[in-house]
């Protein structure tokens, strides 16, 4: 059975954006999941049944681990000998393509699931727009998981046309519409989660998951809720995610919002997301720049519209007036504005809903993808064979 290695800058990354999807691939291929975090890889491996390889990674610039990185997975492959090396995330990328290419890997592929360099300037972004593109120099076929993405490394010069593909409708995983649906969660069932997270069962909830960091949009939201509050007080806002204080901090007047506002509620990191989604009425996804959001699919599979930025992946995944609502990015007044309407218009809303399900299942069934992804990287061994 030929190895297949798949690297990510840490182990969320594996449990969340790829949920499920070597497990599938260990089926046909022998998987060795590679990432930081040392405990958290390995129960990540035990349960889904792959090999682990340990490597230590950061998000941030820090050239001497980098190079400590590029040697032990060079080391590694050389030993392996795997047929293919597939690499998410800007860190893990540029680390394990170079290390790849040293060791005569056949099959070098770089999946992108967004760009932070977009959201950075001066020296640290020249620095990353080269390490981008030597991302992309050592790799064999680049997978922007949306269109927008696609679109963005080719004006920046990045790389050429001909290494890119979308596979399918883009994403990086698809969504499992079967553990996404709402049909498992009855009436009863949602107003007693209302009741544990203290939400009044009258409540509008709008919610949003992810890190709660300034390129989420949270500043932005937040500051719409605390005005909206003053025209409609049976709101709650509902904040699924972690607080990361280090590499993109909220403003100090946000933070204190969180804190001190009764109708602002907050989880911290949750594994399954989907209660939350159960007794939420609308998505509010102001991000400044995404790949291919799994969030707005999820929220979309459980039948959930979404007001989300004009931005690559966001904008492909939401019809502005079919499932949701698409808003200019970093604009606090569209977003209020959109809020306002999801309340005052409940007509707009019961369309956006019914149709939200409908539109994620027709297009970006996980299953569906796992077979394209397989099928990508069997063509691409027969096509190694022909030369």
């Amino acid at each position: 059975m030929q190895k297949l290695i798949r690297i990510t800058t840490i182990p969320l990354s594996l449990e969340k954006l790829l949920e499920g999807q070597l497990t599938y691939m260990n089926n046909f291929y022998d998987v060795t999941a590679v990432s930081a975090e040392k405990e958290r890889l390995e129960k990540y491996g035990s349960d889904n049944g792959v090999k682990t390889f340990w490597v230590g990674m950061t998000r941030a610039i820090t050239p001497v681990t980098d190079i400590k990185s590029v040697w032990k997975l060079y080391r590694f492959f050389k030993r392996e000998k795997p047929l293919i090396v597939h690499t998410h995330t800007p860190k893990a990328g540029v680390v394990g393509m170079l290390a790849a290419k040293m060791a005569g890997v056949p099959l070098r592929l770089h999946t992108v699931a967004g760009l932070p360099l977009l959201e950075t300037t001066g020296t640290k972004r020249k620095i990353l727009n080269v390490v981008e593109k030597l991302t992309y120099r050592f790799a064999n076929r680049i997978y922007p998981n949306s269109s927008g993405l696609r679109d963005i490394i080719l004006a920046h010069g990045y790389t050429n046309a001909e290494k890119i593909k979308i596979l399918g409708k883009g994403s990086s995983n698809g969504i499992d519409i079967s553990y996404f649906n709402p049909d498992d969660y009855s009436f009863q069932l949602r107003k007693e989660l209302k009741e544990d997270l203290k939400i009044l069962n009258s409540d509008k909830v709008f919610i949003f998951i992810g890190r709660l960091v300034s390129e989420k949009g949270i500043n932005e939201l937040v500051g719409a809720f605390r005005r909206l509050q003053t025209t409609h007080q049976n709101i709650t806002l509902l904040l699924v995610g972690p607080l990361e204080a280090d590499l993109d901090p909220l403003n100090p007047e946000t933070l204190l919002e969180i804190k001190n506002n009764p109708k602002i509620k907050t989880t911290g990191y949750q594994q399954d997301v989907r209660p939350y989604l159960a007794v939420a009425d609308v998505l509010t996804f102001p991000s400044y720049r995404e790949g291919f959001p799994n969030v707005v699919m999820q929220a979309g599979a459980m039948g959930l519209p979404a007001i989300v930025s004009d931005i690559n992946g966001c904008n492909e995944i939401i019809e502005n007036g079919q499932n949701g609502v698409i808003i200019p990015v970093k604009n606090e007044e569209a977003l209020l504005k959109a809020m306002s309407e999801f309340i005052t218009n409940p007509e707009m809303t019961d369309k956006l809903s019914s149709r939200a399900r409908e539109i994620i299942c027709s297009r970006y069934d996980r299953k569906e993808f796992w077979r394209l992804l397989k099928q990508e990287y069997e063509m691409l061994e027969e096509d190694l064979k022909r030369t």
